[in-house]
């Protein structure tokens, strides 16, 4: 991947603007997927921020509930950020270094930075809930609400900055047949059927049938069959957490 292949026929791929996304810059990489996750991160730690304060310190069970919510987050973000730092940074840093482009370099350098800004309040987060979930105090609570809402804008911050000049580069640097190699490589998720059960429906909360086209489309009938075998739990458990109500496409 040393070179854009310039025979290539131009294109562009579907523009993609979700709840809470910065930017799409226009291109021939179709950014679904990237912008899916992001959609998802940011509306978890909207509920969390928005929870954690109104949660009696007494009510344990409800913070180790919330805590285990907060691990699946973490894995899926970690997992999304691990896969960037090893596997699409490192191909933009081959096309920016033969390309001379000192910005591009320097922006990659950044996307790593913030990555490594966010893990210890993601760590700091997951240590104030398990401590409320063996019974800490009103003080504790006050400490993690702080700790989650400086999470939620550093991260927001972040996918903004990745979402409108990151992706510029993507869009820039990639041919969409690149794109495809580079998910296949696994930069793309591949959890197995009981992951997904959970994934499905965490990826379609918040978003509607047309947003989740791609998803519908290509995986048909066993992709709706999980979501709706998903559904029931993920609703109940979101309710009993959070106080929201979700509404899942069918």
């Amino acid at each position: 991947m040393n070179t854009r292949d310039t025979h290539e026929p131009a294109t562009t791929a579907p523009v993609v603007m979700l709840p809470g996304q910065a930017a799409a810059p226009e291109g021939p990489c179709d950014l679904w997927g990237m912008y899916v996750m992001h959609h998802a991160f940011r509306r978890d730690l909207g509920r969390f921020a928005a929870t954690v304060g109104d949660v009696p310190t007494s009510e344990r069970a409800r913070w180790a509930g919330l805590a285990r919510r907060w691990d699946r987050f973490t894995t899926f973000l970690h997992e999304h950020h691990t896969k960037e730092d090893e596997i699409l940074w490192p191909a933009l840093r081959a096309r920016v270094d033969a390309a001379a482009d000192i910005a591009g370099a320097d922006l990659l350098d950044a996307m790593e930075s913030e990555h490594e800004v966010l893990d210890p309040l993601v760590a700091r987060v997951s240590a104030g809930l398990e401590l409320l979930a063996r019974g800490g105090d009103s003080s504790d609570r006050e400490g993690l609400a702080a700790t989650l809402a400086e999470t939620a804008r550093t991260l927001d911050e972040h996918l903004a900055h990745e979402e409108r000049d990151a992706v510029a580069l993507i869009q820039h640097h990639l041919s969409s047949a690149e794109w495809q190699q580079l998910e296949r490589a696994g930069l793309a998720a591949k959890p197995g059927p009981r992951d997904l059960l959970f994934m499905l429906p965490w990826i379609a909360d918040g978003l509607g049938e047309a947003d989740l086209g791609p998803l519908l489309s290509e995986g048909g009938a066993v992709v709706r069959m999980l979501l709706a075998l998903g559904r029931r739990g993920y609703v109940r458990r979101e309710r009993d957490l959070f106080g929201v109500e979700v509404r899942l496409p069918r």
